[in-house]
């Protein structure tokens, strides 16, 4: 019997389970799909977007990693993210008063950093767990003119990529795992990668207004489980195009690579939230980028879009080229096992 690695339902699998089904309700703009992270919903004079997204990996801030990575996914449809639901499942003979008091306070303080509203959600002690899971649903809200989805990227766009490769990643790892850290590295190393959380963050709702203010933006995309490199996929399967890379512009986190090399973890694979993927008009690029620049974000080129028969590739300073490697799931999770 074949059993499927923790992560991501293959987008194989995925998108058997999605093709042929057609929403009843015609108000639905734009429904499951692989590459897509949000639902869009035709509510009259504007259009109402849902997301939900669950927390697994991380357990000292949940609450605050459910409003954020649900609120990303919201932002890159080019919509302000609204409303907020959380189903929260909390371990039996593991949780105590404080553990819900601080989740609870950790996603009460998330909504307020970004003016969204908790509605409502369930909360319930489960048979099973060894750690709390979040799973949270947020909405929102964009006008109609406004609207951004991941496979809205056109053959000759530039890639643009903000901040660093596998923030998420390197924060997950450093709070999770910061025994296996020492020894390698320092302690005031392994505290300031445990705050990437924070600074820079792992939102880009700021990325994604900074960049749609100026106008040009025909995608976004948020690289989360699956790493940057499963992001591109996602992106290019989404709109139908094939992707040049370039490696040697890829941004990676300073203690990236040396982490990933010494753990035995592929950087393109890590998780990798906090990144902003855009596919936008080249004339449009610098500007862009300067704006993000300008706006305290770290913002760089790092490709183009192809014909869908180019593929998605990597190009080396060399121009020697190699497909972009794709991951059946997360890296982070052989740290897991």
């Amino acid at each position: 019997m074949k059993f499927y690695p923790p992560g991501k339902l293959p987008a194989s699998h995925l998108e058997k389970l999605l093709t042929g089904y057609h929403p009843a309700d015609t108000r639905v703009v734009l429904g499951g799909s692989v590459g897509e992270d949000a639902a869009v919903i035709d509510m009259g004079d504007h259009y109402l977007v849902a997301k939900t997204d669950p927390i697994t990996f991380a357990t000292d801030e949940i609450g605050w990693y459910a409003v954020n990575i649900n609120a990303n996914d919201i932002a890159c449809t080019g919509a302000t993210p609204k409303w907020f639901l959380a189903t929260v499942l909390l371990p039996e003979k593991a949780t105590t008063p404080a553990l819900v008091d601080d989740i609870f306070r950790q996603i009460t303080t998330a909504c307020a950093e970004m003016n969204i509203t908790l509605v409502g959600g369930h909360t319930e002690i489960t048979f099973g767990l060894d750690r709390p899971i979040v799973v949270g649903q947020m909405l929102g809200e964009v006008e109609k003119s406004a609207l951004v989805r991941t496979g809205g990227a056109q053959i000759g766009d530039t890639l643009v990529l903000t901040k660093n490769i596998a923030i998420e990643g390197l924060s997950i790892i450093a709070r999770e795992k910061p025994a296996v850290l020492r020894n390698f590295l320092h302690t005031e190393t392994i505290t300031a990668l445990a705050n990437l959380l924070h600074s820079p963050g792992i939102s880009v709702l700021k990325d994604a207004l900074t960049a749609t203010a100026i106008g040009g933006v025909h995608a976004m995309h948020d690289p989360t489980e699956g790493g940057i490199a499963t992001g591109l996929h996602e992106l290019a399967h989404a709109a139908g195009v094939g992707l040049e890379i370039f490696a040697d512009s890829l941004p990676f986190h300073p203690h990236c690579e040396k982490i990933c090399s010494t753990l035995n973890l592929h950087p393109l694979g890590l998780i990798a939230s906090g990144s902003l993927l855009l596919a936008v008009d080249t004339t449009r690029a610098p500007e862009i980028i300067a704006a993000l620049n300008t706006a305290a974000i770290p913002a760089a080129a790092i490709g183009t879009v192809q014909p869908v028969s180019a593929g998605v590739m990597l190009r080396h300073y060399d121009d020697r080229r190699e497909p972009l490697p794709t991951f059946s799931r997360d890296e982070i999770t052989k740290l897991f096992e």
